[in-house]
C-alpha cells in the first residue's frame, strides 16, 4: 500500500508550486521586478505627494500659528487700550464726582449760612419778644402786686398811698 499511495503522489505532481525548488529562480526574478517597481512607483509618484501634503499641512501650521500669534498681540494691545480706556474713565468719574460734591457742599454750605443767618435774626427776635414779654409781664405784676397790697391794707383797716406801697413792691422784687 504504501507504494500504491507514493506513486499516486508523484502521478498528481510536485505539490505547492511555491515551495517547487525548481521555480525558485524565476520567483525571485519576479520578486526583484516587482520590488524595483514598487519601488519607482512610490518613489516617483506617492512619496512626492505625500511629502507634499505635508509640506502644505506644515506651512499652513506655521501660518497658523503666525496667525494666532499676531492675533494674541493684538489681544493683548486691546486688552491694553481697554484697561488704560477704562482707568481713565473711572479717574474722569472721580474728578466729576469730586467736582460735584464740591459744588454740592458750597451750595449747602451757603444754604447752612443763610439758615444760620434766619435763625440767628429769628432768635434774637423771640429773645427781644421774650424780653419785652418779661418786662410787661413785670409790670403786671407789679401792678397786681401794688392793687393786691392796696386791697391787703384797705382790708386791715389801714390806709396806705400809692407811693410807700410801690416802694414796698419795687424793694420786694428787688430781692
Amino acid at each position: 500500500m504504501a507504494t500504491e499511495t507514493t506513486s499516486a503522489a508523484e502521478a498528481a505532481g510536485p505539490g505547492m508550486p511555491q515551495l517547487d525548488v525548481t521555480t525558485f529562480g524565476n520567483q525571485i526574478f519576479w520578486l526583484l521586478i516587482a520590488l524595483v517597481v514598487i519601488y519607482f512607483v512610490l518613489s516617483r509618484v506617492a512619496l512626492p505627494r505625500i511629502a507634499g501634503i505635508l509640506a502644505e499641512r506644515q506651512g499652513t501650521i506655521t501660518n497658523d500659528l503666525a496667525a494666532a500669534e499676531d492675533l494674541k498681540a493684538r489681544a493683548s494691545e486691546a486688552e491694553a487700550a481697554y484697561d488704560k480706556a477704562l482707568a481713565d474713565a473711572r479717574a474722569e468719574a472721580q474728578r466729576i464726582a469730586g467736582e460735584t460734591r464740591a459744588a454740592i457742599q458750597g451750595d449747602l454750605d451757603a444754604a447752612i449760612a443763610k439758615a444760620d443767618a434766619e435763625i440767628s435774626a429769628k432768635a434774637a427776635e423771640s429773645e427781644k419778644a421774650i424780653g419785652d414779654i418779661r418786662a410787661g409781664a413785670q409790670e403786671a405784676i407789679k401792678e397786681v402786686a401794688a392793687d393786691a397790697a392796696k386791697d391787703i391794707v384797705a382790708l386791715m383797716g389801714g390806709k396806705a398811698d400809692a407811693r410807700s406801697i410801690t416802694a414796698a413792691v419795687n424793694a420786694r422784687m428787688k430781692g
